[in-house]
């Protein structure tokens, strides 16, 4: 039989590399299809993994940090015509440095425009139609620095209270709509992030992280059992959370100062 007919579809974004491409195991080892996407080509590498675990697998190459790469997601999944019955909004960026001195304001306003701007208009496409079908999940990749300031990734961890805070709102709006919210908090994971932000030589860029693939799983079982956040994986990062909702602001600044300063790591 068709599997389109038998099998859940889950869409994931920035599913090419990283907790993104955890994700989209997680969901083709518990018997989802996938829609997935990515900026790169790389993504269609990606594809043949998730089919080698069974799963029938689309791919779309788009930069969601523009209006038209999310419009042409969407688009994907209405030409698909399968229900959305999962959506992890993963895809998302970061930029390390000083604010004042190093950073690049056009990184920064691209770092918005797909780590909050494209959370906001890809959510708005796919909430209504799960709304109207009365069924649907969506997993939020946040951060556990959504919990406190970041000196040195200062937009970063603004972007990422910003996807916490409209997780747990969206989350209270849709209670009564058979649709779940899910937040995965993930702390400092092995994945290709810290290269890219520019925080190889920072503590936090050297020091031993979480395992994106038990990130991913733990994400996915707290979205299938319709959580409303979880912290992942290790427990240095549960600390972490816990230690956030009780120091004030002022001193896990200070705490996340020492970890992403430039040349950190050498200290």
């Amino acid at each position: 039989m068709d599997s389109s007919l038998t099998k859940p579809l889950a869409v994931v974004t920035g599913a090419s590399s990283g907790i993104g491409y955890e994700l989209a195991k997680q969901f083709a080892q518990n018997g989802f299809d996938l829609l997935v996407t990515a900026t790169g080509a790389s993504i269609n590498e990606a594809a043949q993994a998730f089919e080698d675990l069974g799963a029938l697998v689309e791919t779309v190459q788009a930069d969601l940090a523009t209006y038209d790469g999310v419009e042409t997601l969407y688009n994907k999944i209405k030409v698909n015509g399968r229900p959305v019955d999962a959506i992890a909004i993963n895809a998302g960026v970061g930029v390390g440095g000083d604010f004042a001195t190093q950073t690049d304001l056009k990184d920064e306003l691209n770092l918005i425009n797909l780590n909050v701007v494209s959370t906001v208009h890809l959510a708005k496409r796919v909430v209504k139609d799960m709304v109207d079908r009365g069924k649907g999940r969506i997993l939020f990749t946040s951060s556990i620095v959504s919990q406190m300031p970041s000196p040195f990734q200062a937009v970063y961890a603004a972007s990422k209270a910003f996807v916490h805070s409209f997780s747990e709102a969206i989350r209270n709006e849709l209670k009564d709509t058979g649709v779940t919210v899910t937040a995965l908090m993930p702390g400092a994971t092995e994945t290709n992030f810290f290269h890219r932000a520019g925080l190889d030589d920072t503590k936090v860029g050297v020091d031993e992280k979480d395992d994106p693939a038990l990130v991913a799983k733990e994400g996915f079982e707290a979205l299938m059992a319709g959580k409303d956040s979880v912290l992942a994986e290790s427990l240095k990062t549960k600390l972490g959370g816990v230690v956030s909702k009780i120091l004030p602001d002022t001193v896990t600044a200070e705490l996340n100062r020492m970890l992403n300063e430039p040349g950190s790591a050498d200290k």
